[in-house]
Formats: structure tokens, C-alpha cells, sequence
């Protein structure tokens, strides 16, 4: 989870510097377009199996 929230932050960050003429705006949403459904489609499901199946 830490990885994929460090990319949110990371990506537009390495855009800037590796294309500075670049619309950080598109980054931003793209990093974010991109992670966050991802993280909702598979993480919350993934943690949500690890803590039931640490309880049991």
C-alpha cells in the first residue's frame, strides 16, 4: 500500500523533472486516474483477504 500511495506523489514529480515542458496537470491526473482504481479494484480486497486471514 505504501508503494502505491508513494506514486501518487513520485510520478507527477519525476514527469516535471524528466519533461519540464510538460502539463503537470495531465500527470497529476494520470498518476492519480490511473493508482487509485487500481488500488480500489484489487487493494482493498487483497488487505481485506490478509486480515481475515490473519483473525482466523
Amino acid at each position: 500500500m505504501l508503494s502505491a500511495s508513494a506514486s501518487y506523489i513520485a510520478a507527477p514529480a519525476a514527469v516535471g523533472i524528466a519533461l519540464p515542458e510538460a502539463n503537470p496537470s495531465l500527470s497529476i491526473t494520470s498518476s492519480l486516474g490511473i493508482t487509485f482504481p487500481i488500488n480500489l479494484v484489487f487493494g482493498i480486497p487483497t488487505y481485506y483477504a490478509i486480515a481475515q486471514f490473519l483473525i482466523i
